[in-house]
């Protein structure tokens, strides 16, 4: 059996059993934490941060988490929107002037927290993507691919630039400088986006699939007929997402770094009313904002039913994301629970029931925790 690091709660054994038997069936590495009020009853992690599995994931190994970090770029606008610097419901020109250029005077900001502006794929070169002057110029000349507001795709690359750039020009300050400042910062979370070369070392770097290789793209199945745009969206590749390029920049949909420790103190604001260890990020109304249901049915990008909040997934009375590569955060208010996993190991998307399962794992300690209670 797979050498599980770490600490948990005796109520919580099935998680790290999970996470052993994903490394005993062949994964790399990884991180599993639950959080409940605010403090880790599972910090656990195991397996190799290399490829070649020479290299023992530690307590402080970091990842890139893929699209978990949209979590972390919608916390930050609902932060935003606590304040009322921010109104989820204005025009996006508003903040931005240069993006009503195309036919978009009408996308409201909470178009795009929940994927439903109609600006879903990126068809510029992969190294625009590094640069955010050029990456949000592009973006803001874009016309949309469907009336904003009427349908949803998932915005796999382009919502961080969207959402980041309408923070940036109310702050002054990029998406990773308003998280560090405003939420890791005082959190004491290990996690950022645009990763510092001091970090490099602690990185684990991301292991495709079986048979795969470093060319691995990106790509959900696309669900859509009626798309107005014919040309082929530029294919994301995992060697992109190791490149020292990836890291240094700041893609808030997709770049940021960190371990399951710090997904889930970082998301435990949500789980707690919008306050963790005495840190208030933001109202319990404000929290309960990023629940209100913005988009209901067929995603046309990811060719499945889903319900959208600001920034958040909906499943239930849970609610979170995962990422390309396995990496998942859940959220339950209710519970004030937040489980989150993260590794360096891909599975095919169609294969990857990892972070369910570990989701599952812990209910069975939550559902201990309520019982004991």
């Amino acid at each position: 059996m797979a050498d599980i690091q770490g600490s948990y709660d005796d109520l919580f054994t099935a998680v790290p059993t999970a996470l052993a038997a994903l490394l005993d069936g062949g994964d790399v590495g990884g991180s599993v934490a639950v959080f409940v009020d605010g403090e880790p009853v599972v910090d656990v992690w195991g397996g190799f941060a290399d490829a070649a599995r020479r290299v023992p994931w530690q307590r402080d190994t970091i990842v890139n988490v893929w699209s978990v970090t949209k979590t972390m770029t919608a916390l930050c606008a609902l932060v935003l929107a606590d304040r009322g610097e921010l109104d989820p419901d204005a025009p996006v020109a508003r903040y931005w002037p240069e993006f009503a250029a195309a036919g978009k005077e009408a996308v409201l900001v909470r178009h795009l927290l929940s994927h439903t502006a109609g600006l879903p794929d990126w068809y510029g070169p992969v190294a625009d993507i590094y640069d955010w002057p050029a990456a949000t110029a592009y973006l803001a000349a874009q016309a949309p691919q469907w009336e904003p507001g009427s349908a949803a795709g998932y915005h796999s690359l382009t919502q961080g630039f969207l959402v980041g750039e309408v923070l940036r020009r109310i702050t002054g300050r990029s998406p990773g400088e308003f998280f560090a400042d405003e939420i890791a910062g005082p959190l004491g979370a290990d996690f950022r986006m645009g990763l510092p070369a001091e970090h490099d070392h602690r990185v684990a770097l991301t292991v495709p699939p079986p048979l795969r290789d470093e060319d691995y793209t990106a790509g959900a199945a696309r669900g859509d007929v009626a798309r107005t745009v014919t040309a082929t969206p530029t294919a994301i590749r995992l060697r992109d997402g190791n490149s020292k390029a990836w890291r240094r920049a700041q893609i808030p949909a997709a770049s940021g770094f960190g371990n399951a420790r710090s997904v889930a103190l970082v998301q435990s604001a949500m789980a707690c009313g919008g306050s963790v260890r005495g840190v208030r990020l933001l109202s319990r109304a404000g929290c309960d904002r990023a629940w209100e249901e913005q988009f209901s049915g067929e995603d046309r990008v990811l060719g499945m039913p889903i319900s959208w909040g600001l920034g958040y997934g909906r499943f239930g009375g849970t609610y979170g994301w995962g990422g390309w590569g396995g990496s998942t955060v859940m959220i339950d208010p209710e519970a004030r629970a937040v489980v989150a996993y993260v590794t360096n190991q891909m599975r095919e998307p169609a294969e990857d029931t990892r972070g369910l399962d570990l989701v599952m794992a812990a209910y069975d300690g939550l559902q201990g925790l309520r019982a004991g209670g």
